[in-house]
Formats: C-alpha cells, structure tokens, sequence
C-alpha cells in the first residue's frame, strides 16, 4: 500500500531530543532523572529491588512490593513495560518508578518492571525477547524469591505496558501462547493491560491527520520511532507495528486472556486502539474498553488521571482474579 503524504512541522529529532550516529545508535540527549530501588526502609507506597534479567544484554528487574502486606496474603503479579517509544526510558526513570509504586500501593499488586533493551541499538524483536525473559525468570524465582514466595499468587499474572509498553505485552501475550501450562508453571498469564498501547500502520488513521502536530505525539515523532524500531526494511504495515494486518493470519488471537485497552481522545494514536479493541472483539477475546478524555501518557503527569487509570485496571484485575 502506498504511504499517504501529511505535512508535520514538528522536528522529531528536536522534540525527542535524540541524534542519530553514524554507526546506526542513538544519542540521547534529555538525561531523565532515575531513582534506585528503595531497600527494605522506604518513605514510598511501596518497597522495591533490582535483579539482573540478562547480564549479557544488560537488562533487569525491578520488582515492587506494596507495604504492610497483611499475613497468608496472596497478591496478583503484573509484569509490567515502560514506555518510551521503543527507543527512550528504562525502568529505573523516576516517573516509571514512581507510577510502579502508586499502581503496586493502590490495586494492590506485586509489580515487575522490566528493563528491556532500546531500539535502534537493538531494535525489535529485542524487546519482546526481553518480556519472555522476564517471564521465564518469574517462574524460575516463584520459590528462589522471598516476596514472590510468600506473597504472590503466579497463577494470577498479568502483563502490563503504557504506549510502546503496551505493544510489548500484546507481542508477549502472543508468544507466551505457543508454550505450553506445562512450561510455564507455576505463572498463568490471566489478563493484558494494554494502556494507549503504541501501534501504526502505512495508512493515516483520522486521528493521526487530525492531530498531525500533536505536541506529544506528532506524526513525525511516531514515524521516526518505527523507522528506527522495526527490523530494517520493514514498514508500518509490519506485524510489530500493525495488529490490525498481521491479525489476518494470526490464529493465535482469539486465544488471548482478558485484554484492558484503554485510550485518550486526545492522543494522535486512539483511532488505533479503537481498532485494536474492535479486532479482539470480532475474534472472541474478553476486552474491559477504558476510554477517557486527555492525551497521551497523562497518567504520569496528572495526578487526577493516574488515579482514575489506577481505579479502572484494579477493577480489571479484581474482576479476572475472581474469574480465574
């Protein structure tokens, strides 16, 4: 299909504060401010601590632990995938760290943020890779770590993500369908929250030419974030990028646990997660729809909205544990 032509004034090199080397890697220019686990004393909603996932890859974990935990509690687990574009972030950034903490306190849950590795430097699959690992080294630690033994329920499991963070749970949803219980046990994957999950397409969707400038989230700005995100040679109509296609072939979907899919109507991308939901739908999936006002990612700077987000995916995750 041949790509339609929009005029986008915003340079995406500029606002991502990103320059490309000539070796093909990224420098990053915007230094986001990161924060160490809290250790076992923390004036935070909840404790937290690091463990290598791939030392060979440099990837981690960091693992969260609401406080004051009542006794013979079991919690449920969400793995969860920052944001960031695919190519911006880790899980040590203050405001993933800080979103863990109050998602961790609130639902409450144990939350596994995981460390994945950053396109173009490793561009995708990598980071799906990175989520089965992460997986993979839940059911390995279900009786090797303390809070994990004692204080979470593995056969309720979730993934989570928040923009590209959402791409990478529904990828890992997928693949976590081709291993067998057997395989995974003691962890069930239960449900998918996927929050203003990132996807694209070759063909504009109206929201995209309608907020073509967005100040978040310019055509520009998505566009160049695929461009150095998806395996090489590859377009936006790419499995990675583009459900919507790939879902033609892919009997896999409607195998797909519970999925949340929340949206703003203010964010270039939300034609695309209305579609999204609609294909899970018409393929039989169980989806729990959270559409509200705002843009994209205003979860981690509007207090207001994390806490309604917050309410809707502990309503979700109540909901699919009573089920289960």
């Amino acid at each position: 299909m041949a790509e339609e032509q929009i005029q986008c004034s915003v340079d995406p090199f500029e606002l991502l504060k990103i320059s490309l080397n000539s070796d093909g890697s990224l420098t990053r220019h915007n230094k986001f401010p990161t924060v160490p686990p809290s250790g076992s004393i923390t004036d935070q909603l909840a404790l937290s601590k690091d463990f290598p996932l791939n030392p060979q890859n440099k990837t981690f974990l960091r693992l969260f632990k609401p406080k004051d935990i009542p006794p013979n509690t079991k919690l449920p687990l969400i793995i969860y995938f920052h944001g960031g574009g695919y190519i911006l972030f880790s899980a040590d950034a203050f405001i993933f760290h800080n979103s863990c903490c109050q998602l961790a306190a609130f639902i409450p849950a144990l939350i596994l943020s995981v460390d994945y590795r950053l396109a173009p430097e490793h561009r995708l699959p990598a980071a799906f890779d990175d989520a089965m690992e992460s997986i993979q080294w839940v059911r390995d630690q279900a009786l090797g770590d303390p809070w994990l033994r004692d204080y979470a329920d593995l056969s309720k499991c979730f993934l989570m993500g928040s923009s590209s963070g959402g791409g990478i749970a529904y990828h890992a949803g997928l693949r976590a369908l081709d291993l067998d219980a057997d395989h995974l046990s003691p962890v069930k994957i239960v449900g998918l929250v996927l929050n203003q999950p990132f996807f694209g397409g070759v063909q504009r969707t109206d929201s995209e030419k309608r907020m073509v400038n967005d100040k978040l989230c310019p055509l520009s700005a998505t566009d160049l974030m695929w461009d150095l995100s998806l395996p090489k040679g590859a377009d936006r109509d790419h499995e990675y990028c583009n459900p919507i296609v790939s879902a033609e072939t892919n009997d896999k979907i409607g195998r797909l646990p519970s999925c949340f899919v929340g949206g703003r109507e203010g964010d270039p991308l939300i034609d695309r997660q209305k579609e999204l939901l609609k294909m899970l739908e018409a393929r039989g999936v169980h989806v729990v729809p959270h559409f509200d006002d705002g843009h994209h990612a205003c979860e981690l700077f509007d207090p207001s909205k994390a806490e309604a987000l917050y309410k809707a995916v502990q309503e979700f995750v109540n909901d699919v544990c009573a089920r289960a």
